[in-house]
């Protein structure tokens, strides 16, 4: 992943964990931003509400990234580049786009191989003990409608496979799962080095279960980060996977061995 580098354009990692379209009536779910700079300090303020209307209101990719920088108070000086990890699929099976179609598999089997359900990253990472959902049996479409919404408005070209870019490569867009992060020696490692004001660490380090979102959120923003300046500690796409169906990235210890 290349970024710009030099003080005219600062780059800021957004972490994002997605609550549904109308997660504004459901107090135990919202969507989370948590923004760290390249130094690991976590800057602004961590957000939690719903960003319907924001997505809704953005004219283009520049007036995204103001609005979301502005939500977590910092204000956006005009030539911020974000690298954005969001906590939900970006994409959906192709065998299931296939199946709308009229072009079935000819055999399915157990539950965590079916095509239909599970995008090739995610039957990847099954099978390396890791249990990501799905957007069509674990009733987390709405959230992954809204991250797919994002894409397709503001950062819709394929840059390589499991990263999304603006028009203006100003924004850069990843799935990352922030749950195997949470058992990542390396990840644990990575938290203890960044800087935020006292206030935030217990709300960071030992959540409440309502603030259980802005930790994902601070999580992902952790992985958005480690994309360019620890690669070795996250799992890469193979070669041979799809482009269109995305990546999901996690940290690479977090990975049991296949059998």
């Amino acid at each position: 992943m290349q970024l710009p580098t030099g003080s005219s354009q600062p780059v800021y990692y957004v972490g994002w964990d997605v609550g549904g379209w109308n997660c504004d009536a459901n107090p135990a779910s919202r969507d989370a931003l948590v923004v760290l700079d390249a130094a690991l300090n976590l800057v602004g303020a961590p957000w939690r509400g719903n960003l319907r209307t924001t997505l809704n209101d953005a004219h283009n990719t520049r007036d995204l990234i103001e609005r979301l920088l502005g939500l977590c108070q910092l204000q956006a000086q005009g030539a911020e580049h974000v690298v954005m990890a969001i906590d939900t699929p970006l994409a959906l099976p192709s065998a299931l786009l296939a199946l709308a179609r009229g072009d079935a598999v000819s055999a399915l089997g157990r539950s965590q191989e079916n095509p239909y359900l599970y995008r090739e990253t995610e039957r990847w990472l099954f099978q390396r003990g890791i249990t990501p959902l799905s957007p069509i049996k674990d009733m987390i479409g709405s959230q992954a409608t809204k991250g797919m919404h994002l894409l397709a408005r503001f950062a819709p070209h394929i840059a390589a496979c499991g990263q999304w870019q603006s028009d203006d490569q100003t924004l850069t867009v990843v799935e990352g799962y922030p749950s195997p992060a949470k058992r990542s020696p390396a990840f644990a490692a990575l938290r203890q080095r960044v800087s935020m004001p006292v206030s935030l660490e217990a709300m960071l380090h030992q959540p409440t279960p309502k603030q259980q979102d802005i930790q994902d959120a601070w999580l992902c923003a952790m992985l958005a980060w480690s994309l360019p300046h620890a690669a070795q500690n996250v799992a890469w796409p193979p070669a041979t996977m799809p482009a269109e169906e995305g990546w999901i990235f996690v940290p690479a210890d977090s990975l049991k061995p296949t059998v």
